[in-house]
């Protein structure tokens, strides 16, 4: 059982004391005592695509060049054969431009939008499906065994989540092994990160599992496609939508995920089953969390 607080594994993990990603700020609980609390910070980052502006999010702030690679990548506005020459971020300017060898077929796309830090409308969607068309994803078996001792690890694993609250993770893994784990006001964001750092970095994708605390939508279950990776697993439930898209395009989805239990609702037969569930600790009550 990996020990709470050990953070030693991760190539990124979260950093719970980095000031400028939640301030303190003066309310009242329910008896109407006077509380401080730490509360997750919220700002815009403009992506640009070289000279044109694309979008707007809404962001804690962290990591915005995995960010803007991530979610060019995702949109398919940046393919595996564009060259990317520069990633520039103005902090003061909240903007960060994204400089490609040569003009893409796609920066003329989109006009302005702005995304939100809702959960459900945090992408383009349309542009995302049609890109749905042109996946194959590997038929990479998951152990049952890596997958309680993933959860085991992320949940005991220090985050802004668990020091402030109204956020969500996303985890890239290995085997049982958790490498990077971004964490952002929307899931959409979190896992755009994610793909933007495997993308600067030309991570693998075939062997991967991601790992995300919030809802297998079908907006994550398409993200996880487009980026190759093969499973799918979180500790919240299912869309409808998600899981047909799921079986559609073979990904192995897995939720539901605490302590002895999980649903996997697309790809049961890539499953390997080499754990009894009865040997494995129901998961604990989590303490420590300041704030929802």
């Amino acid at each position: 059982m990996p020990k709470l607080d050990d953070t030693s594994g991760y190539l990124i993990a979260p950093d719970p004391e980095a000031h400028a990603l939640t301030r303190n700020v003066s309310a009242r609980d329910h008896t109407g005592a006077s509380v401080e609390l730490p509360v997750i910070e919220e700002r815009p980052l403009t992506i640009f695509l070289n000279s044109q502006e694309i979008v707007t999010a809404m962001t804690i702030g962290d990591y915005p060049d995995y960010l803007a690679l991530g979610f060019l990548r995702n949109q398919g506005m940046l393919s595996a054969q564009d060259t990317v020459t520069g990633v520039d971020y103005d902090d003061d300017l909240q903007v960060v431009v994204v400089r490609t060898q040569d003009e893409t077929d796609h920066e003329a796309k989109l006009k302005k939008k702005t995304r939100t830090s809702g959960c459900a409308v945090g992408t383009v969607f349309g542009d995302m499906m049609e890109g749905l068309s042109e996946v194959s994803l590997p038929e990479t078996p998951v152990r049952t065994s890596d997958l309680y001792a993933l959860a085991a690890q992320i949940n005991r694993t220090p985050s802004l989540y668990l020091a402030a609250g109204a956020i969500h993770g996303t985890v890239l893994c290995k085997g049982c092994d958790p490498l990077v784990y971004m964490e952002d006001v929307g899931r959409h964001n979190a896992v755009d990160k994610i793909a933007g750092w495997m993308f600067s970095t030309g991570t693998a994708a075939h062997d991967k599992v991601l790992y995300t605390t919030g809802r297998l939508t079908s907006e994550m279950v398409i993200k996880t496609a487009l980026m190759g990776i093969p499973t799918l697993a979180s500790r919240s439930g299912f869309t409808a939508w998600g899981v047909d898209i799921a079986r559609q395009v073979g990904l192995t989805l897995i939720g539901r995920m605490k302590g002895q239990r999980f649903i996997c609702a697309a790809g049961e037969t890539r499953l390997i089953r080499d754990i009894d569930p009865a040997t494995v600790p129901e998961a604990p009550r989590k303490s420590g969390r300041k704030g929802a």
